[in-house]
């Protein structure tokens, strides 16, 4: 091995065994332990002295190969990388739990830190045990403080009490003739020390995730396609903007909003059937936050009392999952008339319910959903036949161009909740129509938009309490939920029209569940159902199916960001480390790059990265480049060889020590720009 000239900070790796005798267990009894107690208790007393006598080395002994905070600046790259300086005294602390527990519990401070428990190297191996059982220890020494982890016993013989441990069962019981048996007042076992990998690393998908879906090959470090293709698309969209060219009258900034993106066709504008007036929506950037929001425009709209800010400032306190959020409220001339414009957050590839269900290529015809209400025996098809397909479509099968019942009930179970919120806080929804409805989420979440507006357009100054009618608008909202739920459940519009109603009601006990059926007719009729509370026991079980779907979404979220914790932590060092290696010059050094700590992190960029087979060919093997940056971040005791381009330097040392050179090497160049900053002010 041959020295580099160029290194200046190298330094040698010292295998170092922390050793802390256990606390003597048998003190409790020692008006009954004879001379066979004091044997073991002495040979205890010896084992300790012998410990003592060893000498343990300290922590700050140890620095040489343990991850540190760098020296200046305290510069730990990640705050989960491990670290061993929160250990004090002789040993690490003490993982005890009481002995009815089994199992040790394990500490707050760092995940690696019962590597340096006592007994045990604390230098990890090649492949860290993820199991329970602790390591042998380095060298095959015998461990000194092995006799204090063995399950104690007691036997009376002849009125003396006699105490010892596994090992002396076997021939103690045969001096005295008699046979051991544990008692019931015994200590129980010790159990062993877990021991943690000195490094992170991601572990495999949890099972309980990984049965929920069909298995790809795709590698599991990264994301899943299809959630991060959604994500990317709403990215994409909260970012998009508009050519100011295209839209010449849309003002570059409304009262504190700016960057407007129309959301819905700028051209024949026409009144709102909902809200009686003009309407406009669109995408803008609040100035002071840069969070994205939705600005509902009501064109030729003029405020005339401001007692109704009591109404809005009731609904800016709602919030509930299943709602989207109002935040203000404000008038503007910035359109060139007097408008009003209702704040909303902004749901990035959000649809309306009607888009999505109610479109052209999806809605059935008047002849479409009649011909499904009333069958037709005859031409090959018989009255069994179109029983059949009921049934078929009872058990969610979808057919006959129907929604699936699965697919109802969890817009019911989404719009009442919303509904026993708002009207628990004394307000009322009136906006449950199809295009007031958003689906977002890969179109499994409801939540209900433009809450609030009715309130303020229909506001009456000379009422003296705003929320008199609230009951009777609590009341409407229940027979529009019953009314959405039949347009929903015959997949058309015409199914509300007053003589088609009869219809539509035949047509959903046909083809769906008696429990959908009776609620369907029970929220049309308003003397059956009082409170949005009656609805609750209708819809009964099915509340823990939506949780039970709930929560293993909730499980499938958690596996995947677990994959970008440790991926976020990784680019962050490789971020650092490339703002190091092969640096032009630093204080006018043009060699800063290529000496000392910085030529070795260069070697070490070239052995993650820049590796060739014996042909000559580029070794490419990601779990190589993983592994090996996950040794850097933790600062591992093991040892690595770099090699020049010119094979004449070789090196042999640790990753803990490259470590101690990337800290040292980047606290110089965050000194340098902060020194720099300092001058020019």
């Amino acid at each position: 091995m041959m020295a580099d000239p160029k290194t200046t900070n190298s330094a040698a790796t010292h295998h170092i065994c922390f050793s802390q005798p256990y606390p003597l267990q048998w003190e409790e009894h020692q008006t009954t332990v004879p001379v066979r107690r004091r044997e073991l208790v002495g040979e205890e007393r010896s084992m300790s002295c012998g410990v003592r006598a060893q000498g343990v080395p300290s922590v700050n002994s140890i620095a040489e190969f343990i991850p540190g905070s760098g020296g200046s600046g305290g510069l730990a790259h990640s705050a989960s990388t491990p670290s061993f300086h929160s250990f004090s005294g002789v040993g690490s602390p003490s993982l005890s739990t009481p002995a009815s527990l089994g199992f040790t519990p394990m500490t707050r401070s760092s995940p690696a830190a019962s590597v340096a428990s006592p007994q045990r190297p604390i230098s990890p191996q090649d492949s860290p045990s993820r199991g329970r059982g602790s390591p042998p220890n380095a060298g095959g020494q015998e461990d000194n403080g092995s006799a204090s982890n063995l399950p104690t016993y007691q036997e009376n013989v002849g009125g003396t009490t006699y105490f010892f441990t596994a090992q002396d069962q076997a021939p103690f019981a045969g001096a005295t003739g008699a046979t051991a048996s544990p008692s019931p007042f015994t200590a129980a076992p010790q159990p062993p020390t877990l021991v943690f990998p000195p490094y992170h690393v991601l572990p495999p998908t949890p099972a309980h995730v990984h049965h929920l879906r069909a298995p790809a090959n795709a590698p599991h470090f990264f994301m899943g396609d299809e959630l991060r293709q959604h994500l990317l698309e709403k990215h994409a969209l909260t970012l998009a903007h508009v050519d100011p060219e295209q839209f010449p009258d849309l003002p570059t900034e409304v009262d504190m909003y700016h960057e407007l993106v129309p959301l819905e066709s700028q051209h024949n504008v026409n009144k709102s059937s909902i809200f009686g007036y003009a309407t406009s929506v669109y995408k803008a950037t609040n100035v002071k936050t840069g969070l994205r929001y939705c600005l509902y425009r009501i064109h030729g709209y003029r405020l005339n009392n401001v007692k109704v800010t009591q109404l809005v400032d009731m609904w800016k306190k709602l919030q509930h999952s299943s709602v989207t959020q109002l935040r203000e409220v404000f008038t503007t001339k910035a359109f060139s008339d007097n408008s009003i414009v209702f704040v909303y957050d902004y749901h990035a590839g959000a649809e309306t319910l009607a888009a999505r269900h109610f479109s052209s290529s999806s809605v059935l015809g008047t002849n479409g959903w009649e011909t499904l209400a009333n069958p037709q025996p005859g031409n090959g098809a018989s009255e069994s036949s179109a029983r059949g397909i009921h049934k078929a479509h009872r058990q969610n099968s979808g057919s006959n161009g129907l929604l699936p019942e699965s697919t109802l009930w969890n817009y019911i179970i989404q719009l009442t909740g919303a509904l026993r919120t708002i009207h628990t806080q004394g307000l009322a929804c009136r906006t449950l129509d199809p295009t007031k409805i958003l689906l977002t989420d890969n179109k499994s979440r409801i939540r209900v938009n433009c809450c609030g507006i009715h309130d303020v357009l229909n506001f009456d100054p000379n009422a003296a309490n705003p929320l008199a009618n609230m009951p009777q608008y609590q009341q409407d909202d229940l027979m529009n939920l019953g009314n959405l739920m039949v347009a929903l459940a015959c997949n058309s519009y015409m199914a509300l029209q007053r003589d088609s109603i009869q219809t539509a009601i035949e047509l959903i006990n046909r083809s769906y569940s008696r429990d959908l059926s009776m609620l369907v007719v029970c929220l049309l009729t308003s003397q059956r159902i009082k409170s949005i509370n009656d609805v609750m026991p209708m819809i009964g079980a099915r509340f823990y199916t939506a949780l039970e779907t709930a929560t293993q979404r909730a499980d499938v979220y958690e596996s995947e960001i677990s994959k970008e914790v440790h991926n976020g932590r990784l680019y962050r060092l490789l971020t650092k480390l490339n703002t190091i290696v092969d640096r032009h010059q630093l204080h006018m050094d043009t060699s800063w790059s290529e000496t000392g700590d910085r030529y070795m992190l260069k070697l070490f960029r070239d052995y993650v990265f820049h590796q060739s087979t014996e042909d000559g060919r580029p070794w490419l093997d990601l779990a190589h480049v993983v592994l090996v940056l996950n040794k850097l971040d933790a600062g591992s005791p093991d040892k690595i060889c770099l090699m020049s381009h010119d094979e004449q330097n070789i090196l042999v040392t640790s990753y803990s020590e490259l470590k101690r050179c990337f800290e040292r090497s980047f606290a110089e160049l965050l000194q340098a720009a902060s020194s720099h900053k300092t001058s020019l002010s």
